[in-house]
C-alpha cells in the first residue's frame, strides 16, 4: 500500500511543499511508500483522479491527529491492467445518455474542453463504445477502455489506460503509475492539439492491437 500525504505546514518541513510528488520509503520490510504531493489540495486532487480509474483505495482522504492530509492507495494504476488480462467494462454502449447528462452538468470552459476531447475519442472508429464509470466519461473499444476525460477544480484530464505504451514526442503525458498517464489541460493555456490528437489515435490503435492479439 502507498500512503498519499501532505507533510503539514511546519517550518522544518517547508521544503517538502516545493517538491513535485515523490515516493518516500516508509518501511523496507513492508515495501510501503508515502507519496508526498506539494499541498493538501493535491492530496484531494490525486484521490479524485485515481478513484474513477480503479485504483485500489485503502482509505479516503482524511486529516489525521498531526493535521496531515492523507489517504492510502495500493497502486495508482487500474487494478486489472496490473495483470495480463485487459480491464473490461461490460456495460459500455454505443452512446451513453449518462455521459451527455454529465456534459450538461459541466458547463463553461472546463466542460467545453472535456467535451471536445471526448468527442475526439468517440470518432476514433465504429467500434468505439462508452460509459460513465465512477463519475467520468470513459471511451472503449468494445468493452476494453482506452481513454477518459474528467473535470477538476483547476484543470481537465484527458487520460489513457495504457498511457505508458504510447509514443509521446511532445512530452504531454503525466503520471507516476506503471500503466496510466494523463494530459492536463487548462483554459487560457495553449494546447498542442496535433500532439494530443495523435495520442488519442495511438491509444485507440494500441487497445485494438491488445484486443486482437489477446
Amino acid at each position: 500500500m502507498r500512503k498519499v500525504w501532505h507533510p503539514g505546514t511546519s517550518r522544518s518541513r517547508s521544503k517538502c511543499h516545493e517538491r513535485t510528488p515523490s515516493l518516500i520509503p516508509r518501511s523496507r520490510r513492508s515495501g510501503a511508500f508515502r507519496l508526498n504531493p506539494g499541498s493538501k489540495g493535491e492530496v484531494n486532487e490525486l484521490f479524485r483522479e485515481w478513484r474513477p480509474v480503479h485504483a485500489k483505495i485503502g482509505s479516503e482522504p482524511r486529516t489525521n491527529r498531526w493535521k496531515v492530509r492523507e489517504f492510502v492507495v495500493a497502486d495508482p494504476d487500474v487494478g486489472a491492467t496490473m495483470r495480463t488480462e485487459l480491464l473490461r467494462f461490460n456495460d459500455a454502449v454505443e452512446r451513453d445518455p449518462a455521459i451527455d447528462a454529465w456534459m450538461e452538468e459541466h458547463p463553461g470552459e472546463f466542460g467545453d474542453i472535456a467535451h471536445q476531447w471526448f468527442e475526439a475519442m468517440r470518432k476514433c472508429g465504429d467500434e468505439v463504445r462508452e460509459l460513465l464509470h465512477d463519475g467520468c466519461p470513459v471511451a472503449c473499444l468494445g468493452d476494453a477502455p482506452f481513454g477518459y476525460v474528467n473535470v477538476f477544480t483547476s484543470h481537465v484530464n484527458v487520460g489513457f489506460f495504457h498511457g505508458t505504451a504510447l509514443p509521446d514526442p511532445a512530452r504531454l503525458l503525466q503520471g507516476i503509475g506503471k500503466f496510466m498517464r494523463h494530459v492536463k489541460l487548462r483554459p487560457g493555456t495553449a494546447t498542442n492539439v496535433a500532439a494530443l490528437s495523435s495520442l488519442i489515435d495511438a491509444a485507440y490503435s494500441d487497445i485494438k492491437a491488445r484486443v486482437e492479439h489477446g
